[in-house]
């Protein structure tokens, strides 16, 4: 037992030991997270020494198995207190469980340091304790924010299922996500530089002629937000929901190793000098947000991206060192391997027809197998809808038609033509929105939305409207890295995704207690999906979600 005089002896740890009752901070959320530790630990006196990096939570007890030699190190979890445990080790037996009651985010691999080596502690399973109560919840959907939604719901103890009308998972909108991973002010579909006009080659949205009331009034409530002012109101509110994304995403990563061909660096070009200074609230953004970034002249836009030439002439760009891309449909999938291993159950190629809702339990009901005529009816205690573009419809009968608005959005994803014309960072014409990144030996590049009435929406374009759609990526290709990608031999796609009239996600609780929604996210940073997904688990676990309430309230789902 260590001494009270010892700087790092901790009371709430020395009175858990095992056997004993867990005595939790008052302010930990009650999680028991089951951990397996193993390794080979060289000790003295039968003790071992181990640093548990969280957010304040106690030890109840540990389990240590043999090996014959040191597994290898665990990844460490940035930013939570370490504290110590010092608990009794009798070689080659097992005690009883490492038991965590915390907050954590998320399920991690963390680092053990020993006094000769490192142990590996891997979360195994997740079990509520306490006053936690275990829920079934079915997830509607397998793009990003369904499977970010299982991942954390399973984070926090659920049984989860995940329903989705493809074959596999990341098919749909997050099949063609580019550009960065989490929106700055300079990427969101909303403010001063988005939809000034309804010109195409001015900014890069082309507008159907034929708008019924509901599109009309979508643009109306959208063109209010150009406003300086209304602009910056709105992305604070958006701002902490990004980093809650930033943590949730770096934690997956650093707990499972994650390549989903991750590239930092994004430069934020501009035309014209007026369009440059357009961007000046969003700037002024980027300087009170602490964000780091680096306004720059065309020579040196040039020389921190040398694939952009300065012929044509362009007023100069904007450089976020930090921000990151990523493969979206990658992350998805790699993330449903890692929910698969750990028990989450998917139902693939299978519709939900509808959603059946009581005071005491949820269902869904599944359009009847080919061949078949008999419905399939799913309980659950909850229900997470996060299915893109078919959200609405969805929850029509629960909260009404809500005023989210489908963009047709583009991608062309062409070969490296010539190495030393292949850009190493992402370029974004920042007024046009067009995202150009390269991913391996591939240029993908992403945007050229279509605006148009919902009806029309729901069927194809024709082909002069298609052709000139693809034209606009093309351009942005020539103007601003010739000679990357060989356009001639790109694979294009096409897809919809769901954008508010106030640019922000609907993230949380509808007016039934036993439905959530998680949709809505845009076009731009696809990560906000990942964010969103922790924001809805603790919803669905009676938690009061890590946002400031007056971002909570701008996601809400009845703000409209």
């Amino acid at each position: 037992m260590r001494r009270k005089e010892d700087p790092d002896y901790n009371p709430e740890v020395s009175r858990n030991r095992p056997g004993g009752q867990p005595q939790a901070p008052a302010d930990a959320a009650r999680r028991a997270f089951l951990v397996v530790v193993s390794g080979i630990l060289k000790t003295t006196k039968g003790a071992i020494v181990a640093d548990f990096f969280d957010p304040g939570a106690t030890l109840v007890g540990a389990a240590f198995h043999g090996h014959a030699r040191p597994p290898d190190d665990g990844a460490r979890v940035p930013g939570w207190r370490v504290w110590r445990y010092h608990g009794a080790l009798s070689s080659g037996k097992r005690r009883a469980p490492v038991s965590i009651a915390a907050a954590l985010a998320s399920p991690a691999t963390l680092a053990f340091p020993a006094p000769n080596h490192r142990i590996r502690a891997e979360l195994a399973s997740l079990t509520p304790s306490g006053d936690t109560r275990i829920m079934d919840v079915i997830v509607i959907g397998g793009g990003i924010g369904g499977i970010a939604t299982a991942y954390q719901l399973l984070a926090a103890g659920h049984r989860v299922c995940v329903i989705e009308r493809h074959a596999t998972v990341a098919q749909g909108a997050t099949y063609g996500h580019g550009g960065p991973m989490l929106p700055s002010p300079l990427d969101v579909w909303f403010g001063p530089t988005f939809m000034g006009t309804r010109s195409a080659n001015k900014t890069g949205i082309v507008f159907k002629p034929g708008f019924d009331t509901a599109t009309r009034d979508f643009v109306k409530k959208l063109a209010l937000l150009r406003d300086p002012e209304a602009f910056t109101a709105q992305y604070a509110r958006l701002k902490p929901l990004v980093e809650l994304s930033r943590r949730v995403i770096g934690e997956i990563e650093a707990a499972f190793a994650l390549d989903c061909e991750q590239r930092t660096g994004v430069l934020h070009v501009f035309r014209r000098p007026r369009e440059f200074e357009q961007a000046a609230p969003a700037i002024e953004l980027l300087k009170r947000f602490d964000v780091p970034h680096r306004v720059l002249t065309p020579a040196e836009c040039t020389a921190a991206e040398p694939s952009v030439p300065e012929d044509p002439p362009f007023a100069g760009g904007v450089l976020l060192d930090a921000e990151r891309t990523a493969n979206c449909p990658l992350f998805t999938k790699l993330l449903k391997q890692i929910l698969e291993e750990r028990g989450v159950q998917f139902r693939l190629g299978r519709e939900v027809t509808s959603i059946r809702l009581e005071d005491s339990r949820a269902a869904v009901e599944l359009m009847p197998l080919h061949g078949t005529h008999q419905a399939e009816l799913i309980a659950a205690d909850a229900i997470v809808v996060a299915a893109g573009i078919g959200t609405p419809g969805l929850i029509a009968r629960v909260n009404g038609k809500l005023p989210l608005h489908p963009l047709r959005l583009h991608s062309l994803t062409a070969p490296i033509a010539y190495e030393e014309h292949a850009p190493h960072i992402t370029i974004v014409d920042s007024i046009k929105r067009i995202a150009m990144t390269r991913v391996n030996q591939r240029l993908r590049v992403g945007g050229a939305a279509v605006l148009q009435s919902e009806a029309k929406t729901a069927k194809p374009l024709g082909t002069g409207l298609a052709n000139r759609v693809l034209a606009l990526l093309g351009q942005g290709t020539h103007d601003w890295v010739p000679g990357a990608a060989k356009v001639s031999a790109a694979r294009a796609w096409e897809g919809l995704r769901l954008l508010s009239p106030d640019g922000l996600p609907v993230v949380g609780a509808t007016s039934h207690a036993r439905l959530f929604v998680n949709a809505a996210h845009g076009p731009a940073g696809w990560g906000l999906a990942c964010g969103s997904a922790k924001v809805v688990a603790d919803l669905v676990s009676g938690l009061t979600p890590d946002i400031p309430a007056d971002t909570l309230a701008a996601l809400r789902i009845d703000r409209f």
